[in-house]
């Protein structure tokens, strides 16, 4: 009934598969090889023309976009319900998924692009490096990885990806004093699940701490997220040795750039008119 195109590291995946994991579901999963360019073939255009991952494909129907996806599997499988009933709690989790849909993805993409992925494409050959730059048909993701290429953290896009997670860790630290211990209250939702791949990535860097050490509201959300079977089975358990070996080698390289550019943010906050 259910096949996920799935890359392993992908933020996105992630995020659809603690959702699964969190419905109980069983799944295929069909490989799509980020680096070998393989959400570019034509057949798998055909199921998600803006050839990223995940697509999910239920009873024959292709959805896409992991919002989306998460959104459709709690309307297709009910229980347990990850989305609330009351409608103002609905809105409040609607935004966070706003938030790391318009801020987090590429924020994560360019801090994790700088940190180890750029390495990777220096490495490439020229023929396959310029194909992988060719391939990006949105003229805005092309500049953003074009300038991360070049100028690595130095990069405004990573400095913007930077500023976003600065939000989003001050909200969750004044959503938590209020509600807790998860973001809409008792219990787990998407608005815990859309956050949870993104503060793993950079946990997995060694650069959470950065964000976090003076939050101990979000330090004690993310220890009980770290617990979640859901997270655990669609998440952690699935990340290679090989990935986690690469994370942890490359993110503290950028560490010291990355802290500057926080406290640059941090400054700026302060000093912008209230």
């Amino acid at each position: 009934m259910l096949t996920l195109y799935d890359f392993g590291n992908s933020v996105c995946c992630q995020k659809v598969r603690i959702t699964m994991r969190a419905k109980g579901l069983d799944w295929d999963s069909v490989k799509v090889d980020l680096f070998r360019a393989e959400q570019y073939d034509p057949k798998y255009l055909k199921l998600n023309p803006k050839g990223v991952v995940p697509t999910l494909v239920h009873d024959g129907k292709a959805i896409i976009e992991s919002t989306l996806i998460c959104e459709y599997l709690d309307d297709t499988f009910p229980e347990p319900r990850l989305i609330p009933a009351d409608p103002w709690l609905r809105t409040r989790m609607r935004l966070w998924s706003k938030m790391v849909d318009e801020g987090l993805f590429e924020g994560v993409t360019e801090i994790s692009f700088s940190a180890m992925f750029r390495e990777r494409m220096r490495n490439m050959p020229e023929e396959i490096r310029e194909r992988r730059f060719r391939n990006i048909g949105d003229p805005r993701r092309r500049d953003r990885f074009m300038s991360t290429y070049e100028l690595g953290v130095r990069s405004p896009f990573v400095k913007h990806g930077i500023a976003a997670y600065e939000r989003a860790f001050k909200l969750l630290e004044d959503t938590l004093s209020e509600s807790g211990p998860w973001i809409l209250g008792a219990d787990p939702s998407l608005a815990d699940i859309s956050l949870m791949p993104f503060a793993a990535r950079l946990d997995y860097l060694g650069l959470l701490d950065l964000w976090i050490e003076s939050r101990p509201r979000v330090i004690a959300w993310w220890k009980l997220a770290r617990q979640w079977p859901s997270f655990k089975t669609g998440l952690r358990d699935l990340i290679s040795e090989a990935e986690l070996s690469e994370m942890r080698t490359h993110g503290p390289r950028i560490a010291d750039e990355v802290a500057e550019i926080i406290a640059e943010v941090r400054r700026d906050a302060v000093a912008a008119p209230h």
